[in-house]
């Protein structure tokens, strides 16, 4: 077996065993995005050279007897909206076509002092809008299980990456379930964490109130790892939460008496049969373990896609008004004074579904619009928060699919943005409620990866990760490996 194929846990071991060279990691997985890269496309920009000299550094850390973390040596792909010094941060857009952050992001910085390996930037949806990973305006992201079909998105990129074996780790964002959403069709494991256990300090905002960085990785105990190490309060970010956080290595795999909730909601129209199926046959087996199913209903998941639109939209609206042209990034060409400027570079500079959300959310927050949609739609995220706030006292996880289908076909969608927009309807409420959820794999159907959805209360990531390992110790002590890249059906 290649290295590239390994997980983090068990390179790790091998480093402190001395059995490899962080070097020869960094070699293993650069050769296989050699040989796949140009048929998934999952890089926006690759940086070999600063992989190598921090892969050299960890070795001599090695040599010197200097002991290692668990994420020292370990190729990581970063998804191309969290800053990285010097280093291009595009977000999938002609508007920062050019821009090279002068500062890192925090968990870059976190993730630099563990001694991790970047790879390179992975690519996404334009500025995160998007679930399918086309929208970028360099490239389109393929599915490394069949190449036909989309990855997910808008962290398509990193979720493909890790799938096909072009990094070991990951990281993405998550507003309405661009990490969970990509895990689930590419058959990887994707955490959202809690909003504020993480810090955004360094991440180009899309919407404010639901964005959140989390890891991707092919092991529960790859993904707690990673957890751990970007999560924490940060003085740059003052939504970030001042609390104490476990150690997330002591995974107990433990389910006797959980309680899981299944809402009904999430199992109606809407959700492919086979993929229903799936889920519950992966409940079952918890069931068999030692865990309590109980069924349970969530009303307000009907109206969470609609306000999650109305909020992102209008925080987008809000966050995106920085790019005119003025200070960095693209600026169109020719123009005639500074407001016909403004015009150019904002119509040339963004794509399409971009421009579309921006003029959403302005709408929503313009004089005699606001109250009617977005005051309704706050109001509707405080429902939302009680009402799981109330389900959390009938159980101890809510279990649903990730995503209401497998992944679909590439330009499928694309012109259908309702259609595009339901693609995350089992992941929105997440983000609106402000709770971690945790996507791992639980089956194939017609040889596409199905997700199921583990959601908690506030700051449970560690029982999320518990209830995860468990079933992968159920599994075998697997639930995903590296993708034998395929063309699919043509």
């Amino acid at each position: 077996m290649s290295l590239y194929q390994l997980t983090a846990r068990e390179l790790h071991r091998m480093l402190c065993q001395r059995e490899c060279s962080a070097a020869e990691i960094a070699e293993s997985v650069f050769g296989r995005i050699d040989a796949c890269e140009e048929r998934v496309g999952a890089y926006v920009t690759l940086d070999r050279e600063g992989a190598i000299t921090a892969a050299r550094a960890v070795d001599q850390k090695i040599a010197a007897g200097e002991a290692i973390g668990p994420l020292a040596g370990i190729p990581v792909a970063v998804k191309d909206n969290i800053c990285t010094k010097d280093v291009l941060t595009t977000c999938s857009s002609r508007m920062l076509y050019n821009f090279r952050p002068p500062y890192n992001a925090t968990v870059v910085e976190k993730l630099l002092g563990a001694d991790y390996v970047m790879t390179g930037k992975a690519n996404m949806d334009e500025f995160a809008m998007g679930s399918s990973c086309e929208t970028s305006y360099f490239k389109k992201t393929a599915n490394p299980h069949d190449l036909t079909r989309v990855p997910g998105g808008s962290s398509g990129g990193s979720a493909a990456a890790v799938a096909a074996g072009e990094a070991v780790l990951s990281l993405g964002s998550d507003t309405g379930g661009s990490i969970r959403q990509p895990a689930a069709l590419c058959g990887v494991i994707g955490l959202k964490p809690t909003y504020g256990s993480v810090s955004r300090y360094g991440l180009v905002a899309f919407a404010s109130s639901l964005d959140q960085i989390g890891p991707f990785g092919r092991c529960v105990e790859d993904v707690a790892a990673l957890y751990g190490a970007i999560c924490g309060r940060d003085p740059m970010d003052a939504t970030t939460a001042r609390r104490d956080y476990p150690d997330f290595a002591a995974l107990k795999g433990d389910v006797k008496g959980l309680r899981i909730g299944i809402p009904k909601e999430y199992f109606g129209p809407g959700v492919d049969a086979g993929v229903g199926e799936a889920v519950h046959a992966a409940l079952r087996e918890l069931e068999r373990a030692g865990a309590v199913l109980r069924e349970l209903s969530l009303p307000g998941t009907d109206y969470a896609l609609s306000a999650y639109y109305i909020i992102s939209s209008a925080e987008a609206s809000s966050n995106l008004a920085r790019f005119d042209g003025v200070k960095y990034g693209y600026r169109a060409e020719e123009y005639d004074g500074l407001v016909d400027m403004y015009e150019k570079t904002r119509s040339q500079g963004f794509g399409d579904e971009v421009k579309r959300r921006i003029m959403l959310g302005t709408f929503v927050l313009s004089s005699g619009y606001y109250d009617a949609y977005y005051n309704k739609a706050k109001l509707f995220q405080k429902a939302l928060r009680a009402e799981f706030a109330a389900a959390f006292q009938d159980c101890d996880v809510i279990a649903t699919p990730t995503s209401p289908t497998t992944a679909f076909r590439l330009g499928e969608n694309i012109g259908d943005p309702l259609k595009m927009y339901a693609a995350d309807i089992c992941t929105i409420a997440v983000n609106i409620a402000g709770l971690p959820g945790l996507s791992v794999p639980c089956g194939m159907q017609q040889g596409l990866p199905v997700g199921l959805q583990l959601i908690g209360p506030r700051f449970s990531e560690e029982r999320l990760f518990d209830t995860a390992y468990a079933f992968q110790q159920l599994r075998g002590g697997s639930l995903c490996g590296v993708a034998d890249i395929t063309e699919g059906e043509g």
